[in-house]
């Protein structure tokens, strides 16, 4: 199985976090939570929301390209980069990755209370 690198982030995983066994056809968005790393997912899987935003830094040629909708929401992402994904729908397949969860988060129902 692929291994996921998570790279540090200040709140959700601060010393960084090496998943050995990815599990491939797995969304990278439930192998960290699978693996007590508490990325947001406000829509919960669904392609509603970019709280689940991250970025690939290595790897990112081995996943399937973003549906349309996937890149609609992309466009509303903190801090996008050229190879950011929705870590809920960018499935694991063969390849080591490696991903940085962005220091910020849109997520609108949070913000409202």
């Amino acid at each position: 199985m692929p291994k996921l690198t998570v790279l540090p982030h200040p709140e959700l995983c601060p010393d960084g976090a090496v998943i050995e066994d990815a599990p491939k056809g797995q969304s990278i968005c439930r192998v960290l939570l699978n693996n007590h790393i508490d990325i947001e997912h406000a829509c919960e899987l669904s392609c509603a929301c970019t709280t689940c935003h991250v970025i690939v830094r290595e790897g990112f040629s081995s996943l399937e390209d973003a549906s349309d909708s996937e890149e609609d929401m992309l466009d509303k992402a903190w801090g996008l980069s050229s190879t950011s994904r929705l870590s809920c729908q960018a499935i694991v397949e063969d390849a080591d990755l490696t991903v940085e969860i962005p220091k910020y988060t849109i997520n609108h129902a949070k913000e409202a209370h």
